[in-house]
């Protein structure tokens, strides 16, 4: 699939508060189901909660209903205008900077999809902030890879090493969401 009319914009964020009743719902859900089953980087339940609420809160934006499911969900969230959709969010304790870049597993890219949507969570201010989205092909050129154990640096000074190979795209690199309404995909 192709996309066409893209339309490079200055990055606008969308931030949306995240119902008690949505982060209840995935508790319970998480507590008796661990959905990392990937062979690496599946993330601990924490990870896993702060994935599956941007999924969930990017499906109602889009005006889908989640149903919580068991087992591989083939690599994409949901279809929308034939494009397949994945969304990635990451859990945080600030609101989000232009230089924040989002990670993106190496392995994943062999799945199905067309296109990424990258969320931050903000824990302490229970906040989820809409970064953008790029497509597969985009975020192939754009993004850089990290080998698994490379030391990553922060603005803050502070550093971690990588749990898996993965490809680190800037927010500046992503496109408005609002831009995503307006795509006619092309086959």
């Amino acid at each position: 699939m192709i996309l066409t009319n893209v339309i490079l914009d200055i990055v606008a964020y969308k931030k949306y508060n995240i119902p008690k009743q949505l982060k209840n719902d995935v508790w319970t859900f998480l507590n008796e189901n661990n959905i990392g089953n990937r062979f690496e980087g599946n993330g601990n339940k924490e990870q896993q909660f702060v994935g599956l609420v941007g999924e969930i809160m990017v499906k109602r934006l889009f005006g889908f209903d989640h149903e919580f499911k068991k087992g591989f969900d083939g690599g994409f969230d949901f279809q929308y205008k034939g494009f397949k959709i994945d969304v990635k969010t990451m859990g945080r304790k600030v609101d989000v900077k232009d230089y924040f870049v989002n990670n993106f597993v190496e392995h994943q890219i062999k799945y199905d999809c067309d296109i990424y949507i990258f969320c931050s969570l903000n824990k302490v201010k229970n906040e989820l902030t809409i970064c953008g989205f790029i497509t597969k092909k985009e975020l192939l050129n754009v993004g850089t890879l990290v080998k698994k154990g490379s030391t990553r640096y922060r603005k803050d000074g502070s550093t971690f090493k990588s749990r898996t190979a993965m490809f680190e795209i800037k927010n500046t690199d992503l496109k408005n969401i609002e831009k995503l309404f307006y795509y006619i995909p092309k086959y």
